[in-house]
């Protein structure tokens, strides 16, 4: 069964999420702080994380910034939940390597659906269908001082390490493959965060603005192309 934790101090808001993934079939775990969620993380690893901003303590980017720099749960999805809505906290989040964001309020029903989308999107990742893809893709992208090691999983720019999150590593690794190419919002989303992915769709323009940020002083420059989408060039 799948196992999700959710790290949140209102309790209100705390048993309502709890109440209606249990609805959906998920076996949950409820947390008001960092300490006693990294405690039970050490006991039992979840499928994803529900994070709150505003916690007790450590918030929740210092939270998710541990738990990514950890090896064991660094590709443990996580959904960031907060009332703050402005872009720089949703890029913050993102940058960290939070996979969604959720603004407070939200209807249940959305709620429920992102996760399962992400849960989905995590889940396909050993499909046969992208073990064939990656069977028949290149393991080594090189372009204009950017090399991307696709066995290892390990980028360089310009000589130096360059640490990326799951999406924004995907993300480089798509436009490498199709460089000088343009690519639309759509293509991107179908294959980064997979066709039936229920997010909003400035969720890609985020993670590129992550991205570029991450590139910054490479030759090689991701562009947006008006109206059409985004390229490598």
């Amino acid at each position: 069964m799948i196992i999700i934790y959710i790290v949140e101090d209102d309790i209100n808001i705390r048993e309502m999420e709890g109440y209606a993934l249990k609805n959906s079939g998920y076996k949950v775990k409820e947390f008001s702080d960092g300490q006693t969620f990294f405690n039970a993380c050490e006991k039992c690893l979840p499928d994803l994380v529900l994070l709150d901003i505003m916690l007790p303590e450590d918030d929740g980017f210092k939270i998710l910034e541990t738990f990514k720099s950890n090896a064991q749960m660094k590709d443990i999805p996580v959904i960031m939940v907060s009332s703050k809505d402005t872009e720089l906290d949703t890029v913050k989040g993102l940058d960290l390597g939070a996979d969604d964001y959720i603004t407070k309020p939200f209807g249940i029903m959305e709620f429920v659906s992102r996760i399962k989308a992400l849960l989905r999107r995590t889940s396909n990742t050993n499909s046969e269908h992208d073990k064939e893809q990656k069977e028949q893709a290149s393991e080594l992208y090189e372009f204009k001082g950017i090399l991307l090691d696709d066995e290892k999983h390990t980028v360089h720019v310009n000589g130096t390490v360059c640490d990326l999150t799951y999406k924004e590593y995907e993300l480089l690794k798509l436009f490498l493959a199709n460089r000088e190419f343009v690519l639309s919002r759509d293509k991107i989303m179908d294959k980064v965060w997979g066709f039936d992915y229920e997010g909003e769709s400035r969720t890609v323009d985020m993670h590129i603005k992550t991205l570029r940020k991450k590139l910054s002083g490479c030759e090689a420059s991701i562009t947006t192309v008006r109206n059409v989408g985004y390229k490598l060039e």
